[in-house]
C-alpha cells in the first residue's frame, strides 16, 4: 500500500506536471482564465490518464510500435471524455473548446505512457495516472483561481472582491497567463521540497 502512496503523491508533488516537469503549457496558458476552466481541464486530464495507463500497462506485452498504439488509445478515451462534455457540460465545452481534443497530444498523457505505464503494472499505472490527472488539475486550479480573482473580481464566477475592485484585465489576457504562471511556478519552487 505505501507503494502506491509514493506513486500517487509523486504526481502531485515531487513529479507535478505543471509546477516541476513543466508540461502541459499550451492548456496552462490557454483555459486558465476561470477556474471553472481549469477544474474541467483537469479532469478531463485525469480521466483520460488514468484509463489510457491502465489499457497501455495492460497491453504492453502485446504492443510491437508503441507510438501509434499509444496515440490510438488516448484518442479513445478523449473522444468519449469530450463525448461526455458535449452532452452534459455544453458552457465548459464552448469555453474549452479545441482544447479538449488536443488533449490526445499533451505532453503529460505521452509521457505517462511511456515512462511509467508501458513499463509498470496496470493498478500502479492506473494510480499513476490519477496522481499525475491530480496533480495537473491541482495546478491549473490554482492558477486559474489566481487569473479570475485578481482579473475579474470572481473565484467559480462568485464575486470575492470588494464592490470598488479595479480588476487587472492583464490577468485574463495571454500574458497574464505567462505572468501568473512564472510567479506560480517560483512560489511554487521555494515551497515545494527540492529533489534528491
Amino acid at each position: 500500500m505505501k507503494k502506491y502512496g509514493k506513486i500517487f503523491m509523486n504526481g502531485i508533488i515531487d513529479e507535478n506536471p505543471t509546477f516541476r516537469m513543466v508540461l502541459g503549457m499550451c492548456p496552462t496558458l490557454a483555459i486558465t482564465t476561470a477556474a471553472s476552466n481549469g477544474i474541467g481541464m483537469g479532469l478531463a486530464v485525469t480521466f483520460v490518464l488514468i484509463f489510457s495507463n491502465l489499457v497501455i500497462s495492460l497491453l504492453r506485452k502485446a504492443i510491437p510500435d508503441q507510438i501509434p498504439a499509444f496515440i490510438v488509445v488516448i484518442a479513445t478515451f478523449v473522444t468519449i471524455v469530450q463525448l461526455i462534455i458535449k452532452a452534459f457540460l455544453p458552457a465548459l465545452d464552448a469555453s474549452l473548446g479545441v482544447f479538449i481534443p488536443l488533449i490526445v497530444v499533451n505532453c503529460i498523457i505521452f509521457c505517462r505512457s511511456e515512462a511509467f505505464a508501458f513499463k509498470n503494472k496496470p493498478l500502479a499505472s492506473a494510480v499513476d495516472g490519477l496522481g499525475m490527472g491530480l496533480g495537473f488539475t491541482l495546478a491549473i486550479t490554482l492558477i486559474s483561481s489566481i487569473r479570475e480573482l485578481f482579473g475579474v473580481g470572481t473565484v467559480f464566477g462568485v464575486q470575492v472582491m470588494p464592490e470598488g475592485y479595479l480588476p487587472m484585465d492583464i490577468l485574463v489576457k495571454p500574458a497574464g497567463g505567462f505572468i501568473v504562471l512564472g510567479l506560480t511556478l517560483a512560489l511554487m519552487n521555494k515551497l515545494l521540497p527540492k529533489k534528491a
